[in-house]
């Protein structure tokens, strides 16, 4: 059995899966092309397998800073921005090489102690001194990713206090690109999904010779393929949606 690992070898594959060669499918490659792109984007819209949670730096800059957003790079393929943190060199503020933090990390040797109350204590009073860090100072981080854009928005000075130089980074989910992990390809969903697009592309097609007869008394008729088609992709998209879709992100564009 084949195994699809480039673009061109799903199509051929799909395109087995109808009949073809023995049945010539009348679909043009401009229409396989485009219900392929179709196929991949709802893949890496709803399975969960198409999704990958990842860190991503970003050194600010003063045009970050005079923008108060920051532009993510092309072709990443970020899909949503969970939460941003902040990394600078100085010694304040609430960085991962401020004094606070390098503080916080002698109290994980308290932890397992019971005069320390342990772990449970420990959390309990992050949890308060939080609540009140929220209350009196309101939230800090206000951020707004624009998928479609490309940008996270920042709604308060954080990339003016943060400085230029200094980084921060970013915790969200990226879509898996098929060129560049190619096993995306040979995925049962995806190989099943593309063939119904391109069948219902091909019974689209046929629909305007809807009862012609041709040499030898066959008589086209492309709504029945089409009609398959649409019970096919009806049943995957609610499969999907069922059993492999991630919860709902926050921060989508």
């Amino acid at each position: 059995m084949a195994i699809p690992n480039t673009r061109q070898k799903l199509i051929d594959y799909c395109l087995r899966a109808l009949g073809h060669p023995v049945i010539e499918i009348n679909v043009d490659d401009d229409q396989i092309e485009d219900r392929v792109d179709e196929a991949i984007q709802f893949y890496q819209e709803f399975h969960s397998d198409a999704v990958v949670r990842n860190l991503l730096k970003h050194q600010v800059t003063q045009t970050d800073i005079n923008n108060g957003y920051i532009s993510l790079a092309a072709g990443a393929n970020i899909l949503s921005i969970n939460n941003v943190f902040n990394i600078s060199n100085n010694n304040s503020g609430t960085s991962l090489f401020s004094v606070d933090y390098q503080l916080h990390l002698h109290d994980v040797f308290d932890l397992n102690s019971g005069s320390f109350g342990g772990i449970i204590n420990y959390e309990l009073t992050k949890q308060y001194l939080s609540l009140i860090d929220r209350n009196v100072n309101g939230v800090y981080e206000m951020i707004e990713y624009s998928r479609h854009k490309g940008r996270v928005n920042f709604h308060t000075d954080t990339l003016k206090d943060l400085g230029v130089g200094n980084y921060v980074v970013f915790d969200g989910y990226s879509a898996v690109d098929p060129e560049t992990f190619a096993g995306v390809y040979n995925d049962m969903f995806l190989k099943k999904y593309t063939a119904a697009l391109v069948k219902r592309q091909w019974g689209l097609n046929l629909i305007k010779f809807e009862g012609m007869t041709l040499p030898g008394g066959v008589t086209m008729n492309g709504r029945a393929i089409y009609d398959d088609a649409i019970t096919d992709i009806e049943k995957l998209e609610e499969k999907i949606r069922l059993e492999h879709e991630l919860p709902p992100l926050d921060f989508i564009g």
